[in-house]
């Protein structure tokens, strides 16, 4: 729907006469906007500058249109066609190298043989251009320029007429001193064909500087006519963000696309809002605008189509191109931000900021007044830029992250994005390979799945399709059969809104980091291995997976035992798809189950909606008082990840179940060995002591303990989190493994498990993070290193140091500009007492340095 408004004193009619649409412009002061198109595209109100020029022509007749292109002219050519569209003829004439102005002009004067229009694409204007023919026309004039009464002549040229409108003189960007009128030159002129006769084709030739004083001189009939209406050269960004402005007061006419509402705001077409009392006019929201529940549309906004305001963002006298995403709690004030930008949650972005295309900016940064940050760079969470960011990137490319390839649904992890990836990983397994693939059943999961199974049969690779299964139902798979990798595509555990795609190998682990780089290496380079048509990969949907993993599983537990303890537990499936397995595994072993928050189907809208964790954990306590049952259990989304509830419903900390399980495992005479990160507590060391049971230390990743876990003589593995690996089964993370395991270890005790977590003992560990730039990681580990030398370490993963009082470690995060501290001793209050000496080292070195290099 168009909010029309009528333009100027009425249309002059105009027949027969073409126009030049002069849209070479390179706009260097514009840059970021302009660095990767050319200036008539910038966007004003949600339309190229320059379609509202050609709205404008045609508006007032004029239907035959050449426009002459220079810098990136295919950008033009691509978003207008042949006019088409618009209702005009749309012809290019191409400046192959400068020209002028007028030289530009002159290249296409085979089809200009009569009186023409000329004006330039990349100012904003609604002047009565009819008029300016007529009295072209009246006047008989060789040329006769548009002028345009200013309050500040400096920037522009002046132009003095006498009292017919006859040029006298022309003044390029005068001084004060010589502003003899507050005419201006707007760039818009009606010219005679004969003219471009004198324009030179061996050399760049100017209209206002050049050509029309040589016209004068000629004692040519030059003449001016003031236009009333608005002009607004679009020629840096405080223009460019005024055009905007000026548009939403209407202090131009232009033709707004979408409904108008309450005066001042328009809405495109598919809008989402919540709450309509969340904008504030005067604002536009292009087409399929989202903004969701407490975000607010400040005055001033100006969102082109697909922009994505989420829950307290807010938006106040910036332009937002589109497709771009604001994440939670951002705060975007009198800037301009490019097309397809990613801004993470809490990032705050300034005033006179400039954003160029497809940048990211990692959560918590903060981009101070004036910044420009130039097209496709990264800057990194927790950043404070100070500076424009024009050549490098302050961020990683690695694509990989501590668990898969994780980003937002069609922001970060688009359909495209998707195939890439899958192509990526099948042009580093060989032709022929076998891939299982899976996923969670949302809609969101099954789209990016459906294009990775697309991206893997393209280079010739199988697929298996277990649609909506669990995670660990795909690793199985990829053990017990002999499949070369899995993926499964799940909801990112920290935001409802984002994908993890997890990446296996033989035997089920986490995909190598060789494999990844290999994987990163294709992505990157776009080296995609493409098969002919009879080879492409063929997709086959296994029967019965659900069933084998559940024979399979239970051919590892003593069935027996189970079944005579008679169980009786509540099981919280938060949503995930073990609803489909866990069933099958404990009918076989006589528990009895009362369940909750089973998995919904892909039709049902809680799909989406699942509770956060604390919901579920909150559900099933009391459901165990309800039913007086023996444990609670509590799956997170994925089905890896359990977390308990004992029989007073009372839940049990992460910290505390991974000692009962160790607990549980050393006192029913087990041997073997068990695999620990290494910032787990040395808790686990002690409980083992004088047991055939040995404890194996791993980096600090769900890729070691997997990897490390499928060794031999590995009983058991686990990490703080709720993640537990029995690798006689499986060696990954499995909640449903992890339940009946845990059930086989408490049949023959007899015991409540309350009074099991009661003897534990209690943890003194210590967690803290501190924000530390990518810059200056490398040096602090360094530092670090050297000043603990000659101490008792252990370089297995960061730098972990013991003494008397216990041990501290530092671990840079992979993903993050962070450090990971760790401290534990006899005490939380000594544990305490350590992290607080680490934090001040890790400060110290930090700062020194960063001291120094401001020196």
């Amino acid at each position: 729907m168009l909010a029309h408004q009528e333009r100027g004193n009425g249309i002059g009619v105009v027949i027969a006469m073409k126009a030049v649409v002069m849209a070479g412009g390179e706009g260097t002061r514009l840059r970021p906007l302009t660095s990767n198109q050319p200036k008539p595209l910038v966007p004003i109100v949600g339309k190229p500058c320059m379609e509202h020029i050609v709205e404008l022509l045609k508006h007032h007749g004029f239907e035959d249109v050449i426009v002459t292109v220079a810098f990136l002219p295919q950008a033009i050519r691509s978003y207008f066609g042949t006019g088409e569209t618009l209702g005009i003829d749309l012809a290019y004439s191409v400046e192959e190298s400068p020209a002028g102005t007028a030289g530009s002009v002159r290249l296409a004067a085979g089809r200009l043989d009569d009186t023409f229009l000329v004006i330039s694409g990349d100012a904003l204007c609604d002047l009565d251009l009819g008029r300016l023919v007529e009295f072209h026309r009246e006047k008989q004039a060789s040329v006769t320029i548009g002028l345009k009464s200013v309050d500040n002549p400096l920037e522009f040229g002046i132009v003095v007429t006498d009292e017919d409108g006859r040029v006298e003189r022309f003044l390029e960007k005068p001084t004060w001193g010589q502003v003899f009128s507050d005419t201006i030159n707007t760039g818009i002129y009606v010219i005679e064909p004969e003219v471009l006769k004198h324009i030179p084709a061996d050399r760049p030739f100017d209209f206002s500087k050049e050509l029309f004083p040589l016209l004068l001189e000629m004692g040519r009939p030059i003449y001016g006519c003031v236009l009333d209406g608005y002009w607004q050269d679009i020629g840096n960004l405080d223009q460019y963000r005024q055009a905007n402005f000026d548009a939403l007061d209407e202090k131009v006419r232009l033709d707004i696309s979408g409904v108008r509402l309450r005066g001042n705001i328009w809405l495109g077409e598919g809008v989402d809002v919540h709450d309509l009392d969340a904008i504030e006019g005067p604002a536009y929201l292009g087409n399929y605008c989202r903004v969701a529940p407490e975000a607010t549309v400040g005055l001033y906004s100006v969102l082109s189509t697909s922009v994505t305001l989420r829950e307290r963002a807010r938006t106040t006298h910036s332009i937002i191109d589109a497709s771009t995403y604001i994440g939670r709690s951002a705060l975007v004030e009198g800037a301009i931000v490019g097309r397809s930008c990613d801004l993470r949650a809490h990032v705050r972005v300034h005033e006179g900021v400039a954003i160029g295309d497809e940048v990211t900016i990692g959560a918590e940064s903060v981009i101070m007044p004036g910044v420009r940050i130039y097209p496709y760079k990264e800057v990194e969470t927790g950043a404070h830029l100070f500076e424009s960011l024009i050549w490098e990137s302050r961020g990683t490319a690695r694509i990989f992250g501590k668990e898969g390839v994780s980003g937002l649904v069609n922001v970060d992890l688009t359909p495209d994005v998707a195939v890439r990836l899958a192509a990526a990983l099948g042009t580093a397994l060989k032709r022929g390979a076998r891939v299982v693939a899976s996923r969670e059943g949302t809609p969101a999961c099954r789209m990016i799945k459906r294009a990775m199974i697309s991206g893997l049969s393209s280079t010739g690779v199988d697929v298996a399709d277990l649609r909506v299964i669990p995670a660990a139902v795909a690793r199985h798979l990829v053990k017990s059969e002999g499949y070369d990798a899995g993926v499964h595509v799940g909801v990112s555990p920290s935001d409802s809104e984002a994908i993890r795609i997890q990446f296996f190998e033989p035997p089920g682990i986490e995909m190598s980091a060789a494999t990844q780089t290999e994987v990163e290496k294709h992505f990157t380079r776009g080296e995609i291995r493409r098969v002919a048509s009879t080879d492409v990969g063929r997709i086959s949907y296994p029967a019965r997976a659900r069933e084998t993993y559940a024979s399979d599983l239970l051919s590892t537990l003593d069935v027996s035992s189970i079944r005579e303890r008679r169980f009786r537990i509540v099981v919280d499936y938060g949503f995930s798809a073990a609803s489909y397995v866990l069933p099958l595994v404990l009918d076989p072993l006589g528990v009895e189950v009362v369940a909750a928050h089973a998995f919904p189907s892909d039709g049902n809208a809680d799909a989406d909606g699942a509770g956060p964790l604390a919901a579920s954990i909150g559900q099933a306590k009391r459901l165990v008082t309800a039913v007086g049952a023996d444990l609670g259990a509590v799956f997170d989304r994925p089905g890896e990840r359990l977390y308990l509830v004992d029989e007073q419903a009372r839940e049990i900390p992460v910290e505390q179940a991974l000692l009962l399980y160790l607990r549980l495992i050393g006192s029913n005479g087990r041997t073997g060995r068990l695999a620990f990160p290494v910032t787990v507590t040395s808790q686990v060391d002690r409980l083992v002591e004088g047991s055939g049971l040995e404890i194996v230390r791993t980096a600090a990743s769900l890729q070691e303990l997997t990897r490390t876990a499928a060794e031999k003589g590995v009983v058991f593995g686990g990490a703080v989190g709720g993640g537990y690996v029995f690798p006689a089964f499986l060696p990954g993370y499995d909640a449903v493994a992890s339940l009946v395991n845990l059930l086989e270890l408490l049949a023959p005790v007899r015991r409540p498990i309350s009074e099991i977590v009661a003897e534990l003992p209690q943890q003194t560990l210590v967690h803290r993070q501190l924000a530390l730039a990518w810059s200056l990681k490398g040096l602090v580990m360094r530092v670090l290193n050297e000043r603990m030398a000659g101490r008792e370490l252990d370089l297995t993963d960061g730098i972990k140091v013991f003494d008397d009082r216990g041990w501290i470690e530092v671990l840079p995060d992979p993903d993050e500009p962070f450090l990971h501290l760790y401290a534990e001793g006899e005490t939380v209050e000594a544990s305490e007492e350590l992290i607080d000496e680490l934090r001040g080292m890790v400060e110290e070195i930090a700062q020194g340095e960063t001291a120094e290099a401001r020196t």
